[in-house]
């Protein structure tokens, strides 16, 4: 099965663009930059969409406009419209648990404390769909945690999460083919 919508989870709004939280925004960003696709505003979706094909692979992309914790209202109001499937659908997300750095690719799982994956499991009735964990590291106490993922960045960290995104996308290609395996023995090898 073939991935039909790549989403970007993040917080709208300038005081919410280079912090941690918005690493799934960062993402699809630099992934339209380079096709050469600009998100345009969808007010039925709630989010910003663009249209690409990835190897002949037609994807939607969309980042949506609303909260984080509210990140499954704008997926499901696209998926419905478009008949797409959970298990069609890759959400890039930023994830505490992984260090700076890190990337992991996964099908299903729980929310991990996530409010944008609680709401989209939530919204769409399911934990089948596929996640790209972008490592943020962790601040080693629960109770900084909303403070921590709402900051930027330190540049060394900037720098590490923009070349883990880079390295990313030249995957992307195998894992909007479903080439999962090869994907995860690429992404899964942290480097250095």
């Amino acid at each position: 099965m073939t991935i039909q919508l790549i989403v970007g989870l993040g917080n709208p709004g300038p005081e919410y663009a280079k912090t941690r939280h918005n690493v799934g925004y960062w993402f699809v960003e630099k992934l339209c930059e380079q096709e050469r696709k600009s998100l345009q505003p969808e007010s039925k979706f709630k989010g910003l969409v663009a249209n690409l094909a990835i190897h002949s692979h037609p994807c939607r992309v969309l980042q949506p406009t609303t909260y984080m914790n509210r990140s499954g209202e704008s997926i499901l109001a696209l998926a419905q419209f478009y008949k797409i499937q959970p298990k069609e659908i890759l959400v890039i997300h930023d994830e505490l648990d992984l260090p700076v750095g890190s990337v992991r690719l996964k099908l299903d799982g729980g929310h991990g404390g996530h409010n944008g994956l609680r709401d989209i499991i939530a919204r769409l009735g399911t934990n089948q769909f596929y996640r790209l964990r972008l490592g943020i590291g962790h601040p080693g106490n629960k109770e900084d945690v909303h403070d921590y993922v709402l900051q930027r960045p330190s540049v060394a960290d900037t720098a590490k999460l923009i070349e883990t995104i880079d390295r990313t996308l030249i995957a992307l290609p195998d894992i909007v083919a479903g080439f999962n395996d090869k994907v995860m023995n690429y992404l899964h090898t942290d480097t250095k």
